[in-house]
């Protein structure tokens, strides 16, 4: 047998490469335990906020666009996506930096401006929150028709009256959720929302993969084109802008960022509640009985109905002067991973989405069998995509079809009222149960509701959906300004933090001993806020106009 030369051997590419295989498995499994941790931790705020961005307001303009001008806008649901992303990527930096959320820092911005703060509250801050307000009740109404409209699909003897009536009572799923903007994310919560979510996408793609779409041409939908200006298409493009960027899920997202997502929860225990007697003892030991369990939830449902204490991002300052943010390992624990988890569900979910309900107007309505006799393109409502989706694909695809409107609409308006809270305690710090605030918004949303319900019927609903969107639209730039202007201020959007001894001097500041690390906006991305904030003025400008 030859002989094996050991030299050879050791010098052989196979010998070279373990090492560098075994680097690779490092790092592969570095990456892994990242994504591990982010999953586990981060993954929540996105998601919520996502759930926003494809609301029954969002269905409705979609099927507009697509039975009215096919493929072509689905660029318009890319940049209005995009504008998205950036807003609430500001939102979520403001939260994890600062630990107010976007209302308390109005307050704190309005409060005590001039030398006549009650003139500037009442002139500044207090019409700036009946603003925000208007579009939490305007984001509610959208939901509560879309829900109503879903249960009138899934259940045709119902009149349109009564599922806006059914919606109206849905606040019952609110009495199993705890306070969302708590010091600590409520893990059921997210996961509620996530599992909605999941069941709109999943719905949406069973009922494209049963549509007959031409993939090549649609894909071409998102190379912009001039085709917006010279078709008449623009109005449309307006509406999918102004029903995209919800003014609402900025409050919530920067409320959300304030969050503790890393370390772990501090136990409590309070001697005269009966909840925390009860969590240490043993499930074993606990006796079970009709008493206790008439006790257990009238105490759960009083609980309910009880003011939570004040969230994550109140404050009890006046000015930021007075105020705090959050130290630097905090910020570099939470930012990042808030970043991507924002980035990844409004791309993933939100857009993808939107997406899909317009590809699925364009196959049906604009290519298919959805136009008239004539060859014109009618636009498309809820009930006239469910009938057709009946007629040409089949009972499941319209049912799942009803079933991702429903679970869109209950979903958006779960957040639409936890939006409110951080509205309501940002701007006045007032708090309330989710319960109570869930009461007074939906009864503001119900009155308009039920009189074109039962006045107007389809058509109405269907005029009424698209003027909340308009609502929306025109309190976008009044909640997006502040927004822009906070984030891009050094004072607001700095820390000071000890210098190490074995740091230059020169990271010192005037003071000595500390260092300032920003976090406000730089130039690109003040320049982009801006450019964002003057094309949503110019499109309510024009949506205004054209009305």
């Amino acid at each position: 047998m030859a002989s094996v030369d050991p030299e050879a051997l050791a010098s052989s590419p196979v010998q070279e490469s373990r090492p560098e295989q075994s680097a690779l498995t490092r790092r592969l499994k570095t990456a892994a335990g990242f994504v591990r941790v982010h999953v586990k931790k981060h993954v929540g705020v996105g998601t919520v906020c996502a759930v926003a961005y494809f609301d029954p307001g969002n269905w409705g303009v979609d099927l507009e666009a697509g039975s009215k001008f096919g493929y072509r806008l689905l660029f318009v649901i890319l940049l209005a996506g995009i504008f998205a992303v950036f807003l609430q990527v500001l939102g979520s930096r403001l939260g994890c930096v600062t630990g107010l959320d976007l209302a308390a820092h109005c307050r704190l911005l309005l409060y005590k401006r001039t030398k006549r703060p009650r003139l500037m509250r009442w002139l500044t801050l207090y019409p700036l929150y009946v603003i925000s307000e208007v579009a939490i009740i305007a984001t509610d109404l959208a939901e509560l028709l879309g829900s109503a409209i879903a249960l009138c699909l899934l259940f045709p003897k119902l009149e349109l009256w009564h599922g806006v009536l059914i919606t109206a009572f849905d606040v019952v799923i609110l009495l199993a959720l705890k306070d969302p903007l708590g010091a600590k994310p409520v893990r059921p919560f997210e996961l509620l929302i996530a599992a909605l979510v999941l069941a709109v996408l999943i719905c949406l793609l069973i009922v494209i993969a049963s549509v007959e779409i031409n993939w090549g041409t649609a894909f071409k939908g998102f190379i912009p084109s001039k085709y917006v200006i010279q078709n008449g298409a623009l109005y449309t493009s307006v509406g999918i802008l102004g029903a995209t960027v919800m003014p609402h899920s900025l409050f919530l997202g920067s409320a959300l960022a304030t969050q503790d997502r890393v370390s772990p929860p501090k136990p409590t225990l309070s001697t005269d509640s009966l909840e925390d007697i009860e969590s240490i003892t043993p499930r074993s030991q606990r006796p079970f009985t009709l008493r206790s369990l008439y006790n257990k939830s009238r105490q759960w449902i009083v609980a309910s109905f009880r003011a939570p204490p004040p969230n994550a991002s109140s404050s009890n300052a006046k000015s930021h002067a007075d105020h705090e943010n959050h130290s630097l390992p905090f910020i570099k624990a939470h930012l990042y991973h808030g970043t991507a988890d924002i980035i990844g569900s409004l791309l993933g979910f939100a857009v993808l989405i939107n997406s899909l309900i317009l590809v699925l107007a364009s196959a049906v309505f604009f290519y298919g069998s959805g136009r008239d006799a004539t060859g014109n393109k009618d636009p498309a409502g809820l009930f006239d995509a469910y009938d057709l989706i009946r007629d040409l694909v089949g009972k499941p695809a319209a049912t799942l079809f009803a079933i991702a409107l429903l679970a869109a609409g209950q979903s958006s308006s779960i957040i639409a009222t936890v939006a409110g809270q951080a509205v309501s305690e940002g701007f006045l710090r007032w708090r309330v149960s989710a319960v109570v605030r869930r009461l007074l918004t939906r009864l503001i949303a119900v009155v308009p509701s039920m009189i074109v319900a039962v006045s107007l019927g389809r058509d109405g609903v269907d005029d009424l959906l698209v003027a909340s969107q308009v609502v929306l639209s025109v309190c976008l730039p009044f909640i997006s300004l502040p927004l822009l202007y906070l984030t891009s201020s050094k004072a607001i959007m700095s820390i000071r933090e000890p210098v190490l001894p074995s740091e230059p001097a020169a990271a010192t500041d005037a003071d000595g001993g500390f260092r300032v690390v920003d976090f406000s906006n730089g130039i690109i991305a003040k320049v982009f806020g801006t450019l964002v904030w003057l094309v949503v003025v110019i499109a309510n400008v024009y949506v205004l106009v054209t009305l």
